[in-house]
């Protein structure tokens, strides 16, 4: 397989024999399965290949398909890597067994402990910030610092946030049980219920726009998202992206609630050391300027210099959680949005 090339996996694809299967016993290559839709993330496999030799085929797809599919291939599979988004994806990894526990000095050395797996199955490489964002001519940004806000009976009609069948909201639920049990993150999860200024619908871009618009004055969203709409060559969604206000919220407390782009290395990997070189060349200084220039993501490592908007926000403080507990809550996340009727 050509250097770098990326396969799109189509849902009929996952009982198909693999593309890179009559490769992987060579030794100097990379086999990826990646759910990162990124193309500044080629920018990362270039760099690597250029850094070790090693060449680097990917095959890219949906998160639950490549999952699913590593399930399938069993240890016998070509895939030494997968790379995915959101700690509750990787948990439904972990939880199909499709990750190897990994020890590496490097990786300890240069991630935060909270962007570890315990057990070294996979590890955060880009903090990805779930961010409110307010119409600063209708609300007071200081009556908004806190997640807990969201539920605050003023803001009845004010909210708008995706469905919780998205992934960024079960994690960010999944926090709140961690950090207030599940009784009290139920009564929050009715709250913003109660607020919602519309049905759910939508991705993360429609709820920025949905203040932007005046359809509400609060929404949730990735701090990447907004970044986005900032940079943007449409000069109708920089205006759209002029008018909101971003909050990191919890700045007294716990700090604001962080998720991860991450990856680990797969079971049965045919080139296990080459993995393991992989996600350590993810954590340095080079992999990790490339996530946040390409895709406005926060680098995992502090000590890496940010440019543009997201240096602009300066210091702020980030929940340490460890990620890995958003995806051990996230069945109990996913039971109470359906009590709640948060659809």
């Amino acid at each position: 397989m050509p250097l770098n090339r990326r396969i799109a996996l189509p849902l009929a694809a996952l009982m198909a024999g693999s593309a890179m299967a009559s490769q992987a016993a060579a030794a100097e290559e990379l086999n990826i399965y990646s759910a990162r839709h990124y193309d500044s993330d080629a920018a990362l496999y270039a760099a690597f290949t250029e850094q070790t030799g090693i060449e680097v085929n990917v095959l890219e797809g949906d998160s639950d398909q490549l999952i699913q599919r590593l399930k399938l291939e069993g240890e016998a599979g070509p895939a030494d890597v997968l790379i995915t988004v959101d700690a509750g994806r990787l948990w439904r990894g972990e939880q199909e067994g499709v990750f190897a526990s990994v020890e590496s000095a490097v990786l300890d050395e240069r991630l935060p402990a909270y962007m570890h797996h315990p057990e070294g199955k996979w590890f955060g490489f880009s903090q990805r910030v779930r961010a409110i964002f307010i119409d600063p001519t209708e609300v007071d940004a200081d009556a908004i610092t806190r997640y807990e806000n969201l539920a605050d009976p003023a803001l009845k009609g004010e909210v708008c946030i995706r469905s919780s069948n998205n992934i960024y909201n079960q994690s960010l639920l999944a926090s709140m049980i961690a950090h207030h049990g599940e009784e009290e993150a139920e009564a929050w999860a009715q709250g913003v219920v109660d607020n919602f200024a519309r049905d759910p619908e939508g991705g993360d871009t429609d709820q920025i726009l949905g203040v932007a618009s005046g359809e509400c004055n609060v929404a949730v969203a990735n701090h990447y998202y907004y970044v986005r709409l900032l940079n943007s060559d449409n000069e109708s969604d920089r205006e759209a992206a002029e008018k909101v206000q971003i909050v990191f919220p919890n700045q007294e407390d716990r700090g604001a609630h962080v998720n991860v782009g991450g990856a680990g290395m797969v079971k049965g990997a045919p080139h296990p050391e080459n993995a393991v070189r992989f996600l350590e060349f993810l954590a340095s200084d080079e992999a990790q300027a490339l996530f946040a220039t390409g895709n406005y993501e926060f680098p995992a490592v502090d000590s890496v210099e940010l440019d543009g908007v997201i240096a602009a926000w300066g210091d702020f403080k980030k929940d340490d959680l460890n990620v890995s507990v958003l995806g051990e809550n996230n069945p109990e996340a996913v039971r109470i949005f359906d009590r709640v009727g948060w659809r």
